[in-house]
């Protein structure tokens, strides 16, 4: 089959579409963004899907990821304000958002924000102390973050995160704060234990208080009755009543005796020498008796003697 020139020339041009078409026909993936660059200079960026060039002219500049990305902070060395040497590593996540700024602003941008989020953490972590240091990670994280992303704004890119991972004391530290945490513990528990007798000796103070009132209550209720008694039997010997006298001094001796003899630690219930005393007193509460019935025996007498004799017949 034998062509002319005018087929020649018709698959040549075919031949130069299907390769304009080519150079000028972009696909992007997506999460990604890609520079154009028309000899040398950026012109504009491609977003995800089918975009267009101009062929043999523009070209594709820097192809950037823009989903959020995770870069590892690896460790270092920190001297603490307080002088104390601790070993730190972490991690920071950033998202592109300018892939123009992100792409031209500065070199190597894993490598800037690496260095800027260690410088930072250097600074930031240095003007703490270590028990600072230890305690507040999310005040540090925090100030990191805002620290890092407003250094690195102008690169067009947003950090979302920056974590800090391990800080590694040295092991003559750790030691050191572990007997500091031991002594502390025991302190407290020194100072609940104190706490703990101090309100039961004032609970214990307290009840003594009580039943001291209420023993001095009581006693003056006792001595109240006794001065009562005591009071009716002055009052009766007064009177010229000695019976009276002895009734008391007879019940006092016999209270005294059933005490003695209701102990429990004895055996053999010893009389004292007075108790001639309390057999007399009793002799008088007999005697009390007696007295009792013979004046009532003679006040009978006279009424019978103050009577008129009754004269039977036969008699006179």
């Amino acid at each position: 089959m034998d062509f002319s020139g005018f087929d020649i020339a018709i698959l040549v041009l075919v031949a130069l579409v299907v390769l304009i078409l080519f150079k000028g026909i972009r696909t992007i993936p997506q999460g990604y963004n890609y520079t154009v660059e028309r000899f040398g200079r950026y012109t504009k960026t491609l977003t995800p899907g089918l975009n267009l060039i101009v062929p043999f002219v523009d070209r594709i500049g820097a192809k950037m990821n823009m989903m959020e990305q995770v870069l590892d902070v690896p460790s270092q060395e920190i001297i603490t304000r307080d002088n104390a040497i601790v070993g730190v590593d972490g991690i920071a996540f950033f998202q592109i958002l300018n892939a123009a700024q992100a792409a031209y602003q500065v070199a190597g941008l894993q490598n800037a924000i690496l260095n800027l989020t260690m410088t930072n953490i250097r600074t930031v972590m240095g003007s703490m102390d270590l028990d600072e240091l230890l305690s507040n990670r999310d005040a540090i994280n925090e100030r990191l973050l805002r620290v890092v992303d407003e250094a690195a704004h102008p690169w067009g890119i947003k950090i979302t995160r920056v974590e800090i991972k391990d800080i590694n004391p040295p092991a003559n530290l750790i030691e050191s704060m572990g007997r500091q945490m031991t002594a502390e513990r025991n302190k407290r528990a020194q100072i609940l234990a104190a706490e703990g007798l101090k309100q039961s000796q004032i609970l214990e103070a307290e009840g003594r208080k009580e039943a001291a009132f209420r023993d001095a209550e009581a006693r003056e209720r006792s001595a109240e009755a006794e001065a009562r008694a005591t009071q009716v039997v002055s009052e009766a010997i007064s009177k010229g009543d000695v019976q009276a006298l002895n009734y008391f001094v007879a019940l006092k001796y016999t209270e005294a005796l059933g005490r003695i003899g209701t102990a429990t630690n004895s055996k053999i219930v010893l009389m004292p020498f007075e108790a001639t005393s309390l057999i007399g007193s009793l002799g008088g509460i007999g005697e009390i008796a007696k007295e009792v019935f013979r004046s009532e025996g003679t006040t009978g007498s006279q009424r019978q003697a103050a009577r008129p004799p009754i004269v039977r017949p036969g008699e006179n």
